[in-house]
């Protein structure tokens, strides 16, 4: 296990400079929160960590590791998961199929890789769906599919990007634990996201990007005590 450093950050997409200098660190074992609006930068951030909108300018370091200018296929193998804000299952795949194609060995020598049976253990509602097609399956059991498959990848770094958008308060409630839970078995996760609430129920510390630039860094307990940094950077 080790520690996501993020160190004066900067992304283009084409002409356009969508993060500016931005600095965060994930330390083993934690649950951070990246807040923001839509349009902040909190996906840009998530998808430069993983390489798939590189950065201009800055360094990122996981286990040691630079990962800037590695393709996202090497990010992975070096042990980060990617659950992206569009879930992007396979409709036509079954729940297990899902599955099974984001096997990968894990870098861990003496972890206990994932299985179906373990994502089952962990989402039990997705073992009930096992042989329905990703495509009719609702969006927050979607998420639950998408989570799952990228655990299959044995990740010791999640990086979630708006988990819990557009699906039912009930499962958002489901995927606080489940979350909750992961962070218990030694997972390390960066979690982007609007929902304020959520996202602090579950996290150690905060970020929040606006405009591309970090304003606020703390424990979700200072958070807790600075409304007026809530109502500038989240509220709408």
């Amino acid at each position: 296990m080790g520690t996501l450093s993020v160190t004066d950050v900067s992304t283009h997409y084409g002409t356009s400079h969508i993060l500016f200098g931005v600095t965060l660190e994930v330390k083993a074992g934690e649950i951070v929160c990246l807040l923001g609006r839509n349009g902040a930068g909190k996906t840009t951030t998530i998808k430069t960590i993983m390489g798939l909108a590189p950065a201009s300018d800055g360094t990122i370091t996981f286990n040691g590791e630079q990962l800037v200018g590695k393709p996202p296929y090497e990010i992975a193998r070096l042990g980060v998961g990617y659950v992206p804000d569009d879930r992007l299952i396979f409709p036509d795949l079954t729940v297990r199929e899902n599955l099974e194609i984001g096997i990968k060995k894990g870098i861990e020598p003496d972890g206990a890789d994932w299985s179906v049976n373990k994502i089952y253990d962990l989402f039990p509602r997705l073992a009930d769906l096992d042989g329905n097609l990703g495509g009719y399956l609702s969006g927050g059991e979607q998420q639950m599919l998408t989570v799952g498959r990228t655990l299959m990848g044995n990740p010791s770094l999640l990086l979630l990007d708006e988990p819990v958008e557009g699906v039912a308060p009930i499962v958002v409630q489901e995927l606080g634990k489940q979350i909750e839970i992961l962070k218990e078995m030694g997972l390390t996760i960066l979690l982007a996201e609007q929902n304020i609430a959520f996202a602090t129920n579950i996290s150690d510390r905060a970020y929040i990007i606006e405009t591309g630039h970090i304003r606020y860094e703390g424990s979700i307990e200072d958070l807790a005590q600075q409304p007026e940094v809530k109502q500038k950077y989240l509220m709408i």
